[in-house]
């Protein structure tokens, strides 16, 4: 199982970034497929996940309206568009996965559950 995550970069304030998370070794639309993030001195943070059943997402409050998850199964790669950035979203951004939880609040709360993360991309946002 191999998650490969690309497109960060710097970006000015209020400015917009594509994510892409190719998954190899496995059909990531068999499992739910999340984001995270960790800044430098805080917590891994649960952003979005995308249901392996039904395409559904779900999103934390702090990305709620801004970040959109989609998904092409066609090329195995996950999406996440991410507008209206802020310095506060400054973290390097990891796609995951888990074999058993599905895509819910559960999944992003407890990133200690989940079994498999790519090695993340950078995003800076500056003011």
């Amino acid at each position: 199982v191999q998650l490969q995550a690309s497109g960060g970069g710097l970006v000015q304030r209020g400015g917009s970034l594509r994510l892409s998370c190719r998954a190899s070794g496995f059909n990531l639309n068999h499992f739910p497929i999340g984001w995270f993030r960790q800044a430098p001195g805080k917590e891994r943070e649960g952003l979005s996940c995308i249901s392996s059943s039904d395409g559904s997402t779900y999103y934390a409050d702090s990305v709620k309206g801004r970040f959109t998850f989609s998904r092409d199964d066609a090329k195995n790669t996950v999406y996440l568009q991410m507008n209206s950035l802020e310095p506060e979203d400054t973290a390097r951004y990891y796609c995951v996965t888990d074999f058993e939880t599905p895509c819910s609040r559960s999944f992003l709360q407890y990133s200690y559950a989940i079994d498999y993360w790519g090695k993340g991309t950078q995003v800076t946002v500056s003011s």
